[in-house]
């Protein structure tokens, strides 16, 4: 069941999700408009149902009254059964579908079964640069902020210009907020200073200070002398290992024009060399140093660890584009552990890190379209952006642009503005700048609800004119 606007969309869609799942169909057109406005109490008075439907779908609107009681004096009979009894079938078989038509056939197969994303094996070591030029009540509020973006570990990034005779201290904080705390810093002082207070891991050893790390009592990340150097490494994981020092292996991932492809290959080799030891990748060096938003990037990097073996990642977001890598690497390293896991691409398992565009776009047929400019009788506006273009249709009008000033200076020059008051002209011009944003960058625009942005996406109230204007619809 639909209403009249949605009518041709509805029949073509219906017949393609028919064939798709091998089922017979009708479509009841109700007299109503616009679906959404249809409720399970006009639908005692217009329902329609053929004597060989075995399933009744309303429109995904009515699901949140349609089993509330019918009379509040009499809570055990529900608007479903109400009208089940109408359609002469069991209440189970009245259904919801989707709120828009051109998602039938994805329902009708039933949703994208369910993926569970809780497990991950990578790490994630956040560090927090230049630590001491921050105070104490700093370093811990931006940890908190890391661990609810999903860090594991909080590195304690040290200044390499000046010693910090306060890090016990900062350490010392950020463990008493429950914190898993790793130092970063060549220089033994502040090493010492860090792991006496609990600081459980140390980055980095080589063959500068692994003499030290014999005394440290604590876990620590050996690198070899200069990225290439692979023989450097292979000496101070002997050091290490005589002395029985715990280490994770970080051949270092180099940036992009510095060899970051040979660098990959070192670890593929290190981990050919090493199979029985843990490994960490710095994976900063490549989302901080590359002019690209830092998702895509997160999620390759975190890929390769997964199938390379590598049980941990250090990174930071100080520059813009890569301010939310941490959310970024939780979210990947679900994806690509369920990936490897399950034996499948990480293709339909979540749409958190789509962000630039949408995973899908349900666009409206030219007749569809066609079709609901033609019907609409009332003086409601609707916006659609598809293919580029933003339309602009009430009774009487239909636009067509790309340019909301000039869509809006169209309109009001129109016999049919008279309707257009201050607060509606608002609410057109913003719905009008995120329908553009949606057609610049190939998005699904949905009227009255928040542009889709992954996991960054911050969801809108709906926006309200006052009733008695009556410019849009409820």
């Amino acid at each position: 069941m639909t209403g009249r606007l949605a009518e041709v969309a509805l029949r073509t869609n219906a017949a393609q999700a028919a064939t798709s799942h091998g089922v017979a169909h009708s479509v009841q057109v109700a007299p109503i408009t616009v679906a959404a406005l249809i409720t399970p109490k006009w639908l005692t008075r217009h329902l329609d149902v053929p004597s060989e439907a075995t399933d009744v779908i309303l429109p995904g609107y009515c699901d949140s009254a349609l089993d509330d009681a019918v009379d509040p004096e009499s809570p055990r009979t529900t608007w479903r059964m109400r009208l089940a009894e109408i359609a002469g079938l069991a209440p189970e078989k009245i259904v919801c579908g989707p709120n828009d038509c051109r998602d039938l056939d994805a329902w009708l197969g039933g949703k994208i079964r369910e993926v569970d994303l809780t497990d991950h094996s990578i790490e994630i070591i956040a560090e927090i640069n230049h630590a001491p030029r921050l105070s104490i009540d700093e370093v811990v509020r931006i940890a908190e902020n890391l661990r609810a973006d999903g860090a594991d570990r909080i590195d304690f990034g040290c200044d390499p210009s000046r010693r910090c005779d306060r890090v016990g201290d900062y350490v010392k904080a950020l463990i008493a907020a429950g914190h898993r705390v790793s130092i970063d810093t060549f220089d033994p002082h502040e090493t010492r200073a860090a792991v006496d207070v609990g600081a459980s891991l140390v980055l980095s050893v080589n063959s500068s200070n692994r003499e030290s790390a014999a005394d440290w009592g604590c876990e620590v990340v050996a690198i070899p002398d200069t990225p290439d150097d692979l023989d450097s490494l292979e000496s101070t994981i002997e050091f290490l290992s005589r002395h029985n020092v715990p280490m994770r292996l970080d051949p270092i991932l180099e940036p992009i024009g510095f060899g970051f492809g040979a660098s990959l290959l070192r670890y593929v080799e290190t981990r050919r060399r090493y199979p029985e030891l843990a490994m960490m990748m710095g994976i900063g060096n490549l989302t901080e140093l590359t002019d690209v938003d830092s998702a895509g990037v997160n999620m390759l990097l975190l890929a390769l660890c997964e199938e390379f073996g590598v049980g941990s990642v250090l990174t930071t977001q100080v520059i813009n584009w890569a301010r939310s890598s941490i959310k970024e690497c939780d979210i990947a390293r679900r994806m690509v552990h369920y990936s490897l896991k399950e034996g499948v691409p990480p293709k339909r398992v979540s749409d958190q890190l789509i962000s630039l565009r949408d995973p899908k776009l349900r666009p409206y047929s030219p007749e569809a379209l066609e079709s609901l400019a033609s019907g609409i009788r009332d003086n409601n506006y609707r916006i659609i952006a598809q293919d580029g273009v933003v339309h602009l249709i009430s009774a009487g009008v239909h636009l067509c642009g790309d340019e909301p000033f000039a869509m809006m200076s169209e309109l009001l020059s129109m016999p049919q503005s008279s309707n257009v008051d201050v607060s509606h002209a608002f609410y057109l011009g913003f719905e009008l700048a995120k329908a553009k944003i949606a057609a610049q960058l190939g998005k699904q625009y949905e009227q009255d609800q928040a542009l889709q942005w992954g996991h960054l996406t911050v969801e809108e109230e709906r926006h309200r004119i006052p009733r008695q204007s009556r410019h849009r619809k409820d």
